[in-house]
């Protein structure tokens, strides 16, 4: 039988990493090891994958093609009672602390995604709640928390992201026609943009107000048309990057950035712009945040609203999860479907006019992201992110690449229109 072993012996740090180098040793994680071997085995078999254990026994619908995305287990028990007790943060705490490790790692998480709704027992699904971890109040997208939640991500580093997103430093789905590599991506982002500019019909004196400004892209692309731009952001970090942006283009004019919550925004706009920020404002808040965009925009405005979406279903069997994104990435993310977005809207006054689809542009977004984050290992180290903080940030771009791919994922440029005053 395969010995447990301490993470820390491999070089990760206890104090940054605390759980990753903590392997549950509790009885219940000694009985759940069993447990989720056998339910591991039978999930995996029914999957096309390969899983190769560290005696060299092959698992899994694939186990005999060594084409299928393989998942090779160095440390099998370690995995089983990080699973068995944390679900899918054990899941991806494994990986961190290299107890498994994978040469395809979206194929692989694709393929657990395509499969996901017959992976897990029904009788598991409903002691979700009872054996995994909830999520923490200080997450929930409050006013008093969402700074402090944007700020666990978005702040990390300007130079940071500079590593791998294009010159744009668009952070969000391009939208892609045909091949793209690193070279390529900005002019994909910029037909994204672009089309959301379009669609609002943003040009010469438009009166537009962008919620989450990003690194200043879609602000600076909105004033070229000449445009008057107020861009609203609870991240420092970017809201300096974008204003240096914004002044050396010439356009302080035209742009006012604001570090200001969403909520407390006022004025009236003619068009209302939101590129992948709604998975921040929490599913309990969306008819706060609908209610705000009805309220500054005019009669006869257009919103249009770049989401990361998941099935109906699926957000109602997860939405109280607590997720290892929430953990390691996205503190109190939350993703709704097209159905919940458009009924909260129409609640609100906003009728769903045009509806973009572009998960598979997501998924190569990502993985030219992934492969340029991997290239910048070097970059990275001279930055202080040490190795466990690299292949965080690989599992996550690779993660989220696998869940398009599989369409378990999906993400929709809407287009919201508000009445004309009687």
């Amino acid at each position: 039988m395969t010995a447990l072993s301490d993470p820390s012996t491999m070089g990760i740090d206890p104090i940054r990493w605390p759980d990753v180098v903590r392997i549950p040793r509790s009885f219940k994680a000694s009985a759940a090891e069993s447990v989720t071997r056998g339910l591991f085995r039978r999930a995996v078999a029914r999957l096309a994958i390969r899983v190769v254990m560290p005696d060299g026994t092959t698992l899994g619908g694939c186990a005999d093609d060594p084409a299928a995305p393989t998942m090779h287990v160095h440390n099998p028990r370690a995995l089983m009672r990080r699973i068995g007790t944390g679900g899918l943060i054990g899941f991806g705490e494994s990986y961190l602390a290299r107890e498994w490790d994978s040469e395809d790692l979206a194929g692989l998480i694709a393929a657990f995604a395509g499969g996901i709704d017959h992976l897990v027992p029904t009788s598991l699904k409903r002691m979700r709640s009872a054996y995994l971890t909830r999520k923490p109040l200080s997450d929930k997208p409050s006013t008093a928390n969402s700074r402090s939640n944007v700020e666990r991500h978005y702040d990390l580093s300007n130079d940071m992201f500079a590593t791998f997103l294009d010159p744009s430093m668009t952070y969000s789905a391009a939208l892609i026609e045909g091949p793209v590599d690193a070279d390529s991506l900005e002019l994909a982002q910029h037909r994204k943009i672009d089309r959301m500019l379009d669609q609002a019909g943003v040009g010469e004196g438009s009166r537009v107000l962008e919620i989450g400004t990003g690194w200043g892209e879609l602000a600076l692309r909105a004033a070229a048309r000449g445009a008057h731009v107020d861009s609203v952001t609870l991240s420092s970090e970017q809201l300096a990057w974008a204003q240096g942006k914004i002044d050396n283009a010439g356009f302080a004019a035209r742009v006012d950035l604001a570090l200001r919550d969403y909520r407390d925004t006022l004025g009236q706009y003619d068009a209302v712009l939101s590129v992948e920020m709604i998975e921040a404002v929490g599913l309990e808040y969306l008819d706060t945040y609908f209610a705000k965009i009805a309220q500054v925009l005019a009669p006869g405005g257009t919103a249009v609203i770049q989401a990361i979406t998941m099935p109906h279903h699926r957000v109602l069997e997860t939405r109280n999860t607590y997720t290892w994104i929430h953990k390691y990435i996205f503190p109190g993310g939350a993703l709704a479907s097209v159905e919940m977005l458009r009924d909260t809207a129409a609640r609100q006054g906003l009728s769903l006019g045009d509806d973009l689809p572009m998960g598979q542009s997501y998924a190569e977004t990502l993985r030219i992201w992934a492969e340029t984050f991997d290239a910048a290992h070097e970059r990275l180290e001279e930055l202080g992110f040490d190795e466990t903080f690299r292949r965080m940030w690989r599992f996550y771009l690779r993660y989220s690449e696998g869940g398009f791919r599989a369409d378990y994922l999906d993400v929709h440029q809407l287009t919201f229109t508000k009445g004309a005053a009687a």
